[in-house]
């Protein structure tokens, strides 16, 4: 083999890393401030959480068409659109803010989740330009970058969520800026536009053909169980932590050493995958995540938020980094836009679910900060039997052949 792949596949990763960590940086400023202010601009404490729940849902239904853009036109056209998107949509959401609008504060919101749909395809971008031995840690390296972003956005918080009389005013034009800088490192990716089918070419398997396949779709379930979970716990840590009687300083601390743990471990876990396998990766990021919710369940002290948050973070890492490395296995070049479109959409339709539900039980389920989180982390049950399940057939199963 030629040292070329090598060479640009490593060049790749290393702009993907960098956008992770620079783009990336403003998901943990959004997540920390959104829910907050949603309570405050909204007129009922049981949508607190529905401008996160539309950053996902946005996600959700722009992840087709922003698998088929960079389908058509490549990685970087898609990724400079998601960059646009999510200047765009801080813009619209400070814009709400000075309004105390929450309907447009809200559309700020649903365009930020094409931004995010975007982000989460930096995964997919990175096995484009690498080999088999490669693709895993190639992956882990790219979601390595959120360490970075787990640092700057808490921090970026801090420094501007109080520096106007509108409260979260500077974070929300923070935003905008990020987007603007970050951006100018698509300039230097070098992903092939994907080469336009010719007649008699390969076509791959249907949506329906490739949702039967075993091995993608507990791919899939388990994405969508390892994400949905994480973002259900997380999108309500900020108003239990704040409810409980801590400041937003201690939120922003929580929250940050969350996505230090989401992101932390992804220095090793490819090579974990690569040596272990997949599947026992994903199981131990769902043990993991049971783990998270028994300390939630156990007491709501600072101590606890933080342990169960930390286990939630590396469960996550685990979990989704080992079912995208199974769903990236199982699928042919000539299927890539159809597989990744679907499992985001898929992924990003429970996140989208979790995050409406998170907001309800939090806020509606009790009446108190305690017995909110208390029904947030029992909530983690159905879904971690769902993936548990999945992923033991699976194993029952005889071994799949993995796609040419």
């Amino acid at each position: 083999m030629s040292d070329l792949p090598s060479s640009r596949a490593r060049r790749n990763v290393t702009v993907l890393v960098l956008a992770q960590a620079i783009l990336g940086a403003q998901m943990p400023m959004l997540f920390i401030v959104a829910g907050l202010a949603g309570q405050s601009l909204s007129p009922n404490p049981c949508f607190a959480t529905l401008p996160i729940s539309l950053i996902v849902g946005g996600s959700m239904l722009s992840a087709p068409l922003m698998s088929t853009l960079m389908q058509r036109f490549g990685r970087r056209a898609g990724f400079f659109t998601g960059a646009a998107a999510g200047a765009a949509g801080g813009a619209i959401g400070a814009w709400g803010l000075i309004e105390a609008s929450f309907g447009l504060f809200l559309v700020g919101s649903l365009l930020t989740g094409t931004y995010m749909s975007a982000h989460n395809f930096y995964r997919f971008a990175a096995t484009d330009t690498a080999d088999d031995s490669f693709r895993p840690k190639a992956i882990s390296y790219v979601l390595a970058g959120g360490l970075a972003a787990a640092l700057i956005g808490p921090q970026l918080v801090k420094l501007t969520s109080e520096a106007y009389v509108i409260p979260f005013l500077g974070t929300y034009l923070a935003v905008i800026g990020v987007n603007v800088v970050g951006a100018t490192l698509f300039l230097f990716l070098d992903i092939p536009r994907p080469p336009r089918p010719e007649e008699g070419s390969p076509r791959g398997r249907s949506v329906r053909e490739l949702l039967a396949t075993p091995r993608i779709a507990v791919a899939v379930i388990c994405a969508m169980v390892s994400y949905a979970l994480m973002n259900l716990m997380m999108t309500s840590t900020p108003l239990a932590v704040v409810g409980c009687g801590f400041s937003q300083n201690a939120a922003a601390d929580v929250v940050s050493a969350h996505v230090l743990a989401m992101y932390v471990p992804s220095f090793f876990t490819g090579h974990l995958v690569a040596r272990y396998g997949a599947e026992r990766i994903v199981g131990i990021g769902l043990a993991l995540l049971a783990g998270a919710g028994a300390i939630g369940l156990a007491g709501v002290a600072l101590t606890n938020f933080f342990a169960a948050l930390v286990l939630l973070g590396i469960g996550w890492n685990f979990g989704f980094i080992g079912a995208t490395s199974m769903l990236a296995s199982a699928h042919g070049p000539e299927e890539r836009g159809r597989v990744q479109g679907m499992n985001d959409l898929i992924v990003f339709g429970g996140v989208t679910v979790a995050s409406l539900a998170s907001g309800g039980l939090m806020n509606c389920a009790g009446g108190t900060a305690e017995a909110g989180w208390t029904a947030v982390n029992l909530a983690m049950a159905p879904l971690l039997c769902l993936a548990g399940a999945a992923l033991l057939w699976l194993a029952l199963r005889p071994r799949e052949r993995p796609a040419e």
